[in-house]
């Protein structure tokens, strides 16, 4: 585990030291999904199978409303 203590600038911004950048693999790029519970932060690499569940279940439904015979008047649009 790394600890490190780092500052808020005056625009809310943080930097990720480099030790846990090259740790975790983050990359200039990558996406990055913050948590906050109470007083406490979580900060963690975002990666598409996080969210495979919630993708299919989205993919279902938008499948479902789209595939909708009143929907078909947005064709001529």
């Amino acid at each position: 585990m790394e600890t490190k203590i780092i500052k808020v600038t005056d625009k809310g911004q943080i930097s990720l030291p480099i030790k846990i950048r090259e740790i975790l693999n983050i990359e200039q790029g990558d996406e990055l999904i913050i948590t906050q519970s109470d007083n406490s932060i979580v900060i963690k690499k975002l990666r598409k199978e996080d969210f495979s569940d919630l993708l299919k279940h989205s993919e279902k439904v938008a499948k479902k409303l789209w595939n909708n015979k009143y929907d078909e008047i947005w064709n001529d649009v």
